[in-house]
């Protein structure tokens, strides 16, 4: 059978993707890279939003419209809090909600059955119509399909309850994975990826649910010195949660460690933070940033930031864009608001809404602040030596390298360079 994957959102979800195709795979299944090629689609949602449901939703009409008759499993967030808006769409097989890979392949097994007059070549591996309920292609990623980074997932779920979160509600509480079988993944993707991303849905909590308690700092450390030889990266982190440990291991091994950090901010301004039920103060998160940018001279930083959060005044806006002035960007995402069913945020987007005209301009003002720092940022960086992944096809003209401050480069001239495509 051969079978498509379409992802949304995350890095969680791009590696829960991985591990649906490494099952599929293992029981006789075909990866294609376009949706015509396929009998099967895997669709994997997003609900980080409500906006986030909508866009799988058009996707799926508008692939029964370009490609009728095929058929679909429906994964992921999305599909854990919505599901009766999927099942009953055309081209709809199946509805896993959540990200087990077993499950998938379960709900795949109906666009396996072939035809009766049609001859089939049955693959040496087990077959897709088999009913295990364990998964065949292994508990451990092997590899990311087509890319030269790897997606390291350390742990899942959320034990925060942020107002305007619902991903915590599709995903349940903070799991973390044993450390041994981190590692043991980390060596496989090794093998073929030269930089390891660190994701999941909370990395900052990593280790605080295990047996014997751990700490993201101590995982990061045994993966440095237990798998030579690859770069990681870690994923979003709370600028609250880089202990001085992490800290140190970031700035005495920045070839090792990318000194990159992604750390939500979401709003400068304390009366939003409260609203958002955030656990940290612009004081607490400027504070720590400045200590971070102190010890690290090279650093690529980013943030989330919300803007028009009900109740956003002018004032607070001008929090935001202060902190964000002072503090060493080098880029943002930047959302306006967009309520999630079921969350805190939605009804206080009913009690004190900020028009969308507003949250927008505001977003706009946000984007053009970090758009002028990040040029800054490169202009100081022109000249230096990097250490790159390089991603892309030379052969196909558009090799890529991203920089250990996450900066994308063009690679140019004709030297010949080993590299994993």
């Amino acid at each position: 059978m051969r079978v498509h994957y379409h992802t949304f959102g995350c890095k969680a979800n791009q590696y829960d993707t991985e591990r649906m195709r490494q099952e599929l795979e293992a029981r006789g299944a075909r990866t294609v890279e376009a949706a015509d090629q396929a009998e099967l689609v895997v669709v994997n949602t997003c609900t980080v939003t409500n906006q986030a449901d909508a866009d799988a939703r058009r996707y799926l009409r508008r692939l029964q419209r370009e490609h009728p008759g095929v058929q679909v499993v429906v994964a992921g967030c999305s599909a854990a809090l919505k599901a009766a808006d999927y099942k009953p769409m055309p081209g709809v097989i199946g509805v896993v909600g959540g990200h087990d890979p077993v499950q998938v392949a379960q709900a795949a097994r109906p666009a396996h059955t072939a035809p009766a007059n049609k001859l089939v070549q049955l693959s040496v591996r087990r077959s897709l119509d088999t009913l295990d309920t364990e998964p065949i292609g292994g508990t451990l990623l092997r590899e990311r399909e087509g890319a030269t980074r790897g997606w390291l997932k350390i742990q899942d779920g959320c034990d925060r309850k942020c107002a305007f979160c619902a991903t915590r509600l599709a995903r349940g509480a903070s799991r973390s994975r044993a450390a041994d079988e981190v590692v043991a993944e980390a060596r496989l993707l090794a093998e073929t990826h030269p930089e390891l991303v660190l994701t999941g849905v909370h990395i900052g909590h990593y280790g605080h649910d295990l047996s014997e308690r751990s700490s993201l700092s101590r995982l990061l450390a045994r993966l440095v010195d237990e798998v030579p030889e690859v770069r990681f990266r870690l994923g979003s982190i709370e600028a609250t949660e880089i202990d001085d440990p992490l800290l140190d291991l970031l700035a005495s091994a920045p070839d090792r460690v990318a000194p990159h950090l992604h750390m939500p901010l979401q709003s400068g301004a304390d009366p939003v933070l409260r609203r958002m039920r955030r656990w940290h103060t612009r004081e607490m998160y400027r504070r720590r940033t400045l200590e971070i940018a102190e010890r690290l001279p090279v650093l690529g930083l980013g943030a989330d930031v919300i803007t028009g959060f009900p109740g956003e005044t002018d004032e607070d806006h001008s929090s935001t864009r202060a902190l964000i002035e002072e503090l060493p960007f080098t880029y943002l995402h930047v959302f306006p608001f967009s309520p999630r069913d079921d969350t805190v945020a939605a009804e206080l987007q009913r009690e004190m809404p900020v028009p969308q005209r507003i949250a927008a301009e505001r977003a706009r003002d946000l984007r053009n602040l970090a758009q002028a720092k990040g040029e800054v940022y490169l202009q100081r960086r022109v000249g230096a030596r990097v250490q790159v992944a390089l991603e892309g096809s030379a052969a196909r003209g558009t090799l890529k390298a991203l920089t250990e401050d996450y900066l994308r480069v063009e690679v140019t001239g004709g030297a010949t360079l080993n590299y994993v495509p």
